[in-house]
C-alpha cells in the first residue's frame, strides 16, 4: 500500500513536470514570480485601502500578464528574433500616435485607447532588447563603431518620443535597456569612457531641456525639507513609513502612513515604503530576497544560452528587471530623485505587469527550447 502511495504520488509529480515542460515553464523562475506576485497581493490589499473591486482588477492584470507569459515562453527564439524589428516598428508608430491623439491623464499624454488603455512606450522595453539583440547576432564581437552607433540610434528614437511626452522615468530605463545590451556585446572601455565622459558633458543640455517639475524634483533630492508640503512631501512622508517599520513592522493593515493616506501613490511608485512599514525590515528583505532569486536564475539562463541572440537577450532583462528593483527602491529611500518608476510586480500597473511577465515568459523560451536542443542533439 506504500509503495503504491509513493507510486502515485512520484506520477503526479512527474505529471505536473511534463505539463510544465509542455507549456515550456521554468519551474525555478516560476516560483519566484509567483512568491513575489502572492506577496504583492497581500501587500496591495492594504496599500489600496482594502478595495475589493481594486484587487479584482488587479487578480484580472495578473491573469492576462501570466498568459501573456505563456504566450512568449512558447515563442522559439528564432521567430523572436525574426519578429523583432517589426515590433520595434509598430511601438515606435504607436510612440508617434500617443503624441497626436493619447490620453491625457496626471500632467502626460502616455495613453492610447482602443478599448484597451494600455502605454505603447511598455512595449519599447521588450522591443528594443529584442532589436538590438537581433542586430549583433551572427555578427563579429565586439561590434565596430558603426554598429554601436546604429545601437545608439535605435534607442534613442524611442527614448525621445517617450521623454517628450514627457515620461522621464520610463525614457531613463528604455535607455537603460538598451545600453546595457550594447554593453553585453563586449564593447571595449575606450568606448565606455567615451560614452561616461559624453554623459557627463550632455547634463548641463539635460538640464535645461527637463521640465520644471523634473528639476524640482532632483533639486528636492538634495534637501526634501526645502518645500515639505510640496515637491518634498512624497519623500518625507516615505522616510517616515519606513522608518517607522522598525525591524518587524506595525502589522498587515496597521500602517499609519499608509492607511490614513499620508503617504502618496502607495499602491504605485510608493508601495515599497508600505512593505516596509507594515513588514518591517524582514519583510522588505524577504522580499528583496525574492527579486534576487528570479535575478540569479536569470543570470543563469542568460550563461547557460546557446548563442549571442538569447544570450544577450536573457542578460540584457535580467540585468535591467535589477535595473527597475533598484531605482525604485532607491527612490522612496531618497537615496534618488523621484521619477515615477514602478516596482516590478508589486506595484499596480497592468500593461508593467503584462510587459514584465512577458519578458520572463521570453527568458523561460531560452532556457527550456535550450534544453529541448540539447535532447535533439543526444
Amino acid at each position: 500500500m506504500i509503495l503504491q502511495r509513493d507510486g502515485a504520488r512520484e506520477s503526479r509529480l512527474t505529471g505536473f513536470a511534463r505539463l510544465l515542460r509542455w507549456a515550456h515553464v521554468d519551474p525555478p523562475l516560476l516560483f519566484g514570480l509567483v512568491a513575489i506576485i502572492l506577496f504583492a497581493t497581500i501587500v496591495l490589499y492594504s496599500a489600496t485601502g482594502e478595495s475589493l473591486p481594486l484587487m479584482r482588477a488587479h487578480v484580472g492584470k495578473v491573469a492576462v500578464a501570466f498568459a501573456a507569459l505563456l504566450f512568449t515562453a512558447n515563442l522559439d527564439p528564432v521567430w523572436m528574433r525574426r519578429g523583432a524589428p517589426f515590433l520595434y516598428a509598430g511601438g515606435v508608430a504607436l510612440l508617434v500616435l500617443v503624441l497626436f491623439t493619447g490620453d491625457i491623464a496626471k500632467g502626460g499624454q502616455r495613453w492610447l485607447d482602443f478599448g484597451i488603455r494600455f502605454q505603447p512606450s511598455e512595449i519599447l522595453k521588450l522591443a528594443v532588447p529584442l532589436t538590438l539583440a537581433g542586430l549583433m547576432h551572427e555578427r563579429p564581437l565586439p561590434p565596430s563603431f558603426p554598429m554601436i552607433l546604429l545601437g545608439l540610434a535605435i534607442i534613442a528614437v524611442p527614448a525621445g518620443l517617450i521623454a517628450v511626452q514627457p515620461d522621464l522615468g520610463t525614457a531613463v530605463l528604455i535607455v537603460l535597456t538598451g545600453t546595457t545590451a550594447i554593453f553585453l556585446c563586449g564593447i571595449g572601455w575606450r568606448y565606455i569612457a567615451g560614452a561616461a565622459i559624453a554623459a557627463l558633458a550632455a547634463l548641463p543640455a539635460l538640464w535645461y531641456v527637463m521640465h520644471d517639475y523634473q528639476r524640482k524634483r532632483v533639486l528636492t533630492l538634495l534637501d526634501p525639507q526645502s518645500d515639505p508640503l510640496g515637491a518634498g512631501y512624497h519623500i518625507i512622508q516615505s522616510k517616515i513609513a519606513i522608518g517607522s517599520g522598525g525591524f518587524f513592522g506595525k502589522g498587515w493593515l496597521n500602517g499609519s502612513q499608509g492607511q490614513l493616506e499620508f503617504l502618496p501613490e502607495r499602491s504605485t511608485d510608493f508601495v515599497f515604503a508600505v512593505v516596509a512599514e507594515e513588514w518591517g525590515l524582514m519583510g522588505a528583505v524577504a522580499l528583496v530576497s525574492l527579486y534576487l532569486f528570479v535575478v540569479g536564475r536569470g543570470t543563469f539562463i542568460a550563461l547557460t544560452a546557446p548563442d549571442t541572440f538569447t544570450r544577450m537577450l536573457a542578460g540584457t532583462f535580467t540585468i535591467t528587471f535589477f535595473f527597475y528593483v533598484f531605482i525604485n527602491s532607491a527612490m522612496v529611500m531618497g537615496l534618488l530623485p523621484v521619477v515615477g518608476v514602478p516596482l516590478p510586480l508589486v506595484s499596480t500597473g497592468g500593461t508593467s505587469m503584462v510587459t514584465l511577465l512577458a519578458g520572463f515568459g521570453i527568458l523561460m523560451s531560452i532556457q527550456t527550447h535550450r534544453k529541448l536542443g540539447d535532447a535533439v542533439r543526444r
